[in-house]
């Protein structure tokens, strides 16, 4: 595979997350080991000092401790140096009192932009899109949001999609559409004739019909 076909190659759900080492603002960082025993949410944005990305950083850092108490840790990207990001977080906590203090990586040669196929040149061929990775704690990729430019992410759908990914991993279940904390989750459904005639007994759930039923979880 030549370097540009390289370039151009995007992690999908499921793949091991590329590791990488970077310069953040909070020093060098290596994925593997900033991801040990944690979720990561790996988050891209276009460039420093500029508003929807203010208010998108912003964002995840007045959440912070809802993160923390998910077990998960928060690492931004952009374009730029380190300079400028430290600049950056420095102007929105005297100008705001809000303080972006999770790591953002310095990226400006593109290698962890290109390594997560952040760079999508129909909408800027320098510039990372609004892309956000849900890393678990085995390394593993389970969930890729996208976003243009000029459109901002909603964070109570990346707070429910971590919810999601958690819940259906530690209870063994599937989230049908809208789900929230407290909603009834969906069993796996029978795969054997023997499962469908003990499904079918089962009072203990809520059956649509067999193959189709909720528990609380």
């Amino acid at each position: 595979m030549d370097e540009q076909t390289t370039k151009h190659t995007m992690p999908r759900i499921g793949d091991p997350a590329p590791d990488f080492e970077a310069m953040t603002t909070q020093g060098m960082l290596t994925l593997s080991d900033f991801n040990k025993d944690h979720w990561v949410i790996l988050f891209s944005h276009p460039a420093d000092f500029t508003p929807v990305c203010t208010t998108e950083l912003s964002a995840f850092a007045l959440d912070k401790d809802f993160f923390a108490g998910q077990n998960t840790k928060l690492i931004g990207l952009s374009i730029d140096s380190i300079h400028s990001h430290l600049a950056w977080v420095n102007n929105v906590r005297e100008k705001t009192g809000v303080y972006m203090d999770f790591p953002i990586i310095a990226d400006l040669d593109m290698k962890v932009a290109h390594l997560y196929g952040m760079l999508h040149p129909g909408e800027n061929s320098t510039a990372a899109v609004r892309a956000v990775f849900f890393i678990d704690p085995k390394g593993i990729i389970r969930l890729i949001q996208y976003y243009p430019l000029n459109v901002g992410r909603n964070m109570e759908e990346i707070k429910r999609s971590l919810l999601a990914l958690q819940t259906a991993d530690e209870k063994g279940v599937a989230l049908p559409i809208n789900w929230q904390p407290g909603d009834k989750a969906i069993v796996p459904p029978p795969k054997t004739l023997a499962e469908m005639d003990e499904r079918i007994a089962d009072t203990s759930v809520e059956k649509i019909d067999f193959y189709l039923a909720k528990k609380a979880v």
